[in-house]
């Protein structure tokens, strides 16, 4: 365990994730003064340890009037590393200042530089779609990121590269009186070891479905009439695995959608297929007879070892099939994701992956860094089997980046997630005119997403940037249960439209 002992309550989220960077196999804790007391001496003064437990480290931080100290060890000494900081200066500021501290420290002890530098954060790039907004230099935002996160020079420019895109493609929506749409379908085939979504398996709630559909369909009539003025922009049908659906459920699905809501605007409608062992010709058909634009078909890794690993009930050759058969069915935007940092897999293996999706050549491809979620599987496998078989690298990094270069595709998204294996990034690639547009909303968060189903998260941006979110419960038969009440709680977050 790594503790970081703090002398005030403030910035324990950001002290924590950064902390973790760095230490990425360790159990890290923050603490605070006010509610862990530290050891006596006999003569009753306090030597400034904590009670050492047995392979603990120990970080202290303390906030000072003008500047932030800090020390590593298991007692402070009389010299530590100091930061100075303006006493008038705002949060924001403050935090900024710690953060560039504990990487100085951390970064010289363990003789380690992290490619995002002090950033922690999920969203990386609006940093430099605000600059690019207000008329910034692209070398001064990037001398501005180097500066004040410390990121690598090659981030910077993937970062501000992406804002780039992003802006452009997101030039054609309606922010004012446009919106986005959400809708969650919780169920999967199996659960996989790494997935921390709201996810059942289908086979435990087959006989429910149609209840979900129901209750579904209730929030959707709510929110199509409240948002009948509204130009819909964007529908993304996540999940889960929606196609964990039978052929009639998704066809009342899409049906629903088409009686609610105004397809008129929708410039992208994309469905989740996901799992190989959920796709059937008869779904695909489906989906074809429907304004769907988008589909993925997603395999994370073409080793077969590495599926049965991570509890996915297909093979390879099953994905190979479903490719081949949305191809057949007239599908011509075709997303598929792959995961870096999978157990055990090397260099070797992302190349084989890379060279496989290669010679199906889809429109887009999502390249994720492993992400070891509390709420998954993986932790458990970590404890059982180590954390040194996850390994994601510079070099499968750049294995990934290169194959979807020579595939035509170009990065239009990014995003960072906690205890991502090797401290990188998820990447969006496509082809230009196959970019997913809802990708980049749900990260930049320039327009409003209603969200329906359980586990959802509904968020409303207003025009001055403000963002007020809504949950549904993540519980089905909740949700199910508390309809009433999911809609009660986006009457509050949209009755003043």
């Amino acid at each position: 365990m790594l503790k970081a002992l703090i002398n005030k309550p403030q910035f324990e989220y950001d002290i924590h994730s950064l902390i973790k960077a760095f230490y990425p196999g360790e159990d890290v804790k923050v603490w605070c003064e006010e509610t862990v007391a530290p050891k006596k001496e006999e003569n009753g003064e306090n030597s400034g340890c904590l009670e050492k437990e047995e392979g603990t480290t120990v970080i202290f931080i303390d906030f000072e009037e003008d500047g932030i100290r800090m020390w590593l060890g298991e007692k402070k000494e009389e010299v530590g590393e100091w930061i100075a900081h303006d006493a008038k200066a705002d949060r924001a500021e403050v935090k900024n200042v710690l953060k560039q501290l504990i990487y100085k420290v951390l970064s010289k002890h363990l003789d380690k530089e992290l490619p995002w530098g002090t950033l922690t954060g999920i969203r990386p790039t609006k940093i430099p779609m605000g600059r690019l907004e207000d008329g910034w230099p692209e070398g001064d935002i990037l001398d501005e990121m180097r500066r004040t996160y410390y990121i690598s020079k090659e981030k910077g420019n993937l970062s501000i590269d992406i804002a780039k895109r992003e802006k452009d493609i997101l030039s054609s929506l309606h922010y004012k009186d446009g919106y986005s749409l959400y809708i969650g379908i919780p169920f999967c085939p199996t659960t996989c070891l790494y997935c921390s979504f709201t996810s059942y398996p289908i086979g435990l709630w087959k006989k429910r479905v149609g209840v979900y559909l129901d209750a579904l369909e209730k929030e959707m009539a709510y929110v199509g009439e409240i948002y009948k003025d509204k130009i819909l922009d964007t529908v993304y049908i996540g999940g889960g695995t929606p196609t964990t659906l039978e052929h009639d459920e998704l066809d009342r699905l899409l049906s629903m959608i088409g009686k609610y809501f105004n397809l008129s605007y929708v410039q992208e409608l994309t469905v989740e297929a996901g799992r190989a062992d959920s796709i059937t010709r008869e779904k695909l058909k489906t989906l074809k007879k429907y304004p769907v634009t988008r589909i993925s078909v997603n395999p994370q890794t073409m080793k077969e070892e590495t599926l049965k690993i991570i509890g996915r009930q297909h093979s390879v050759e099953q994905v190979k099939e479903a490719f081949a058969m949305a191809r057949e069915e007239g599908f011509a935007n075709i997303n598929m994701d792959i995961i870096l940092g999978l157990p055990g897999e090397g260099e070797e293996d992302v190349a084989y992956t890379m060279d496989e999706i290669q010679k199906l050549h889809p429109d887009s491809l999502t390249v994720h860094s492993l992400a070891i979620k509390r709420a998954s599987g993986l932790n458990r496998w970590i404890e059982e089997n180590g954390i040194s078989t996850l390994n994601n690298t510079d070099a499968t990094m750049e294995i990934a980046a290169k194959a979807a270069k020579d595939m035509g595709m170009q990065p239009y998204y990014l995003y960072r997630q906690k205890n991502m294996s090797g401290n990188f990034e998820n990447v969006g690639y496509a082809r230009p005119g196959k970019y997913g547009i809802y990708n980049i909303l749900i990260m930049e968060e320039k327009q409003s997403i209603v969200a329906l189903g359980a586990g959802s998260i509904s968020k409303r941006v207003y025009l001055n940037g403000r963002i007020e979110r809504c949950e549904n419960v993540k519980d089905v038969a909740l949700y199910i249960e508390k309809i009433d009440e999911m809609i009660e709680r986006k009457r509050k977050l949209l009755e003043d439209l």
